[in-house]
């Protein structure tokens, strides 16, 4: 088999990515082929700050070319998405059957590309709440793909949600994904008016994780995703004492597929979506011969929501 053209992170070229020729993916036992037609951007993905050249891309969309070799997962012509830990923005890619699912013929691959890292991410920082119903429920970084996806799921299990927004513009984005109230601006001590709450998902980081700390219930979990405002938090530990047998758990994607894969719930999502009970929140479609200028105006958070790029 030639090569293919995959995005390559390259220090040397301006906006750091090359469409390039590389060696053709050849797929394990339990891994099929996937011809790629839409993968989707993530911050952790796209905003990447290393020096030595690499393949990004963890989300993508497409059809199957070649089913896995020992009998498992979809078959050659299913339309499928997946999730790997690298090199998605290719043009053909090797994903564990475990990590893919198959398309309802209404489900677009564009929509279906926004699913794995900010669907299941959304969906395992929720399960960590367990049953929502009547509870009260924080998400901060609201407008990003991980978020509104939260925002929905969260509404559909009966809590009562409330979000956040750097920018006042962004509220009504916000609400429209499920959100009851919006903390508008960086500071959530506003948020305290609407706690103590018994699940809290933060992916800031910084200021907003500490304050976070002060809002939480009697026996609530506190979900840690990230930290794009800052890595550093400093911790007041009577936060913690005074509300008794609360959690902090920092969810790792990759890892939770060590726990459970990823198929069945990235199939459900796709049909929540089919039903048209679940939103994919598409900002930005270009071509992926744009991918620099598109991952320089995720950097400079010029949108919400995801962007998807097609191949083409």
């Amino acid at each position: 088999m030639g090569p293919i053209r995959a995005i390559v992170v390259d220090p040397d070229v301006p906006g750091r990515f090359a469409i390039e020729e590389v060696e053709a993916p050849q797929p394990g036992p339990s891994e099929a082929l996937v011809q790629v037609e839409a993968f989707s951007l993530n911050r952790g993905d796209a905003i990447i700050r290393v020096k030595e050249r690499r393949r990004p891309g963890w989300d993508l969309a497409g059809t199957v070319i070649k089913q896995a070799a020992n009998g498992t997962g979809p078959k050659v012509g299913s339309r499928v998405m997946g999730i790997v830990n690298a090199g998605a923005w290719a043009e053909q890619v090797a994903v564990p059957t475990n990590r893919l699912a198959e398309l309802p013929a209404s489900v677009t691959f564009a929509q279906a590309a926004t699913l794995p890292t900010a669907g299941l991410t959304a969906l395992r920082a929720l399960e960590k709440g367990g049953s929502l119903l009547h509870k009260r429920v924080l998400i901060t970084g609201s407008t990003g793909g991980v978020g509104l996806f939260a925002h929905q799921l969260a509404r559909r299990s009966g809590a009562f949600v409330v979000g956040t927004a750097r920018d006042a513009r962004n509220e009504a984005v916000v609400r429209e994904a499920g959100a009851d109230e919006v903390i508008v601006g960086d500071d959530l001590e506003p948020a305290r008016a609407y706690g103590p709450y018994d699940l809290i998902i933060d992916s800031l980081g910084g200021k907003a994780l500490k304050s976070a700390f002060s809002l939480l219930a009697p026996g609530a979990t506190c979900v840690t995703l990230g930290w794009s405002a800052s890595p550093e938090v400093t911790i007041d530990i009577r936060n913690f004492m005074v509300a008794g047998g609360v959690t902090l758990y920092k969810l790792v994607m990759f890892a939770e597929f060590d726990r459970r894969a990823a198929s069945e719930d990235l199939a459900w999502l796709a049909q929540l979506v089919a039903e048209q009970q679940l939103r994919t929140p598409i900002e930005v479609e270009a071509s992926w011969h744009d991918i620099g200028e598109i991952v320089q105006r995720l950097r400079q958070r010029q949108f919400t929501g995801k962007a998807v790029l097609y191949l083409a």
